[in-house]
């Protein structure tokens, strides 16, 4: 399969997190992942640690299992304060856009266990109780690597989505894969599937300057 061939900024403003448009039917190439991983790889990491691990799921008993549990924190999440339900709640300007959203992630959520295949990107140790500096390092190195490894995808024709809500049940999907729950943090849950056709959008976004300070708040 040949890439896409998007230029760097086509890239950056067309990655989007695909649910409805992922092709369930359509196996993904282990090939094609190792090559979204290799990229991946080349993310800037602190102090040049590479302590990040990335589990893949295409196993389709374990990927039920961890569907599962997925289905299981959707069940309480449209009543939390930050869920797509919610965070745009006192904008009416923006209720279209979230409705999409939420239809969007409701059609994920029912569907998870029909994901061609899942990536958990990891880092080592614990760090829940550990100062905000050390949280924001961690993730700071392995956040850039999966970036990487949706951008490749999607030079690849393939579909992702960063998705979070398993990890309410992570000590469960740890049990589920295997992994040493002690010495590894999950930090995601990203399917992968191809798309159904490969032209995506720039998404609709709030005007700059209500984001932006310069030297004071």
């Amino acid at each position: 399969m040949s890439n896409l061939g998007l230029s760097a900024d086509e890239l950056l403003s067309t990655t989007r997190a695909v649910r409805k448009r992922l092709d369930f039917d359509r196996p993904v190439e282990r090939e094609l992942v190792a090559e979204c991983l290799e990229l991946a790889l080349q993310a800037p990491t602190g102090s040049n640690a590479q302590g990040w691990q990335f589990m893949l799921v295409d196993d389709a008993d374990q990927r039920a299992a961890i569907a599962e549990l997925y289905k299981k924190a959707w069940s309480v999440y449209p009543d939390m304060p930050f869920s797509a339900h919610n965070v745009h709640k006192d904008d009416p300007s923006m209720k279209k856009v979230q409705d999409r959203v939420v239809s969007s992630a409701e059609y994920l959520a029912q569907n998870m266990e029909r994901v061609p295949a899942m990536l958990i990107p990891l880092v080592g140790g614990r760090f829940d109780a550990a100062p905000s500096w050390v949280g924001a390092s961690i993730f700071g190195s392995i956040l850039p690597a999966t970036w990487n490894f949706m951008l490749a995808a999607r030079e690849r024709g393939l579909g992702t989505c960063w998705t979070t809500l398993h990890l309410m049940h992570e000590k469960e999907a740890a049990a589920i894969l295997e992994i040493p729950y002690d010495d590894f943090t999950q930090v995601a849950l990203i399917p992968i599937a191809h798309t159904k056709g490969s032209q995506f959008r720039p998404a609709p976004r709030k005007a700059l300057d209500g984001f932006v300070h310069w030297n004071r708040w």
